[in-house]
């Protein structure tokens, strides 16, 4: 998911660097390179998922703004078609994101107790 803050960015990238290397170690994630800390700096799932949501929510209220600014006459081109597709971006990575939860969900029911 795009989320506009580089100090989110960065943390992503961390938290790949960190799953590539534990499968190249073998070690759980948080063993691969001494990090005790999740990729979240400790928040729980439910603190991030409600913040990468506020992010999407945030891209296309301003993907809206700027097409509407377009609309009237105002307004960079540039700007109004990065937004328009940034937007696009994060709702495609949010569907791809809710079906994997989705399929998670259904792996589980089908597993036997």
């Amino acid at each position: 998911m795009i989320i506009s803050s580089t100090a989110n960015n960065s943390t992503a990238v961390a938290a790949y660097a960190k799953t590539q290397s534990s499968l190249e170690t073998g070690l759980p994630a948080d063993d691969a390179d001494g990090l005790v800390s999740g990729a979240s700096g400790g928040q729980n799932f439910g603190d991030v998922l409600e913040t990468a949501i506020e992010g999407a929510v945030s891209s296309n209220k301003e993907a809206e703004l700027k097409a509407a600014s377009g609309l009237t006459g105002h307004g960079n081109l540039t700007d109004i078609v990065t937004s328009v597709s940034q937007a696009q971006m994060v709702l495609q990575t949010a569907s791809v994101v809710r079906d994997k939860v989705i399929q998670s969900y259904q792996d589980i029911m089908r597993m036997t107790i």
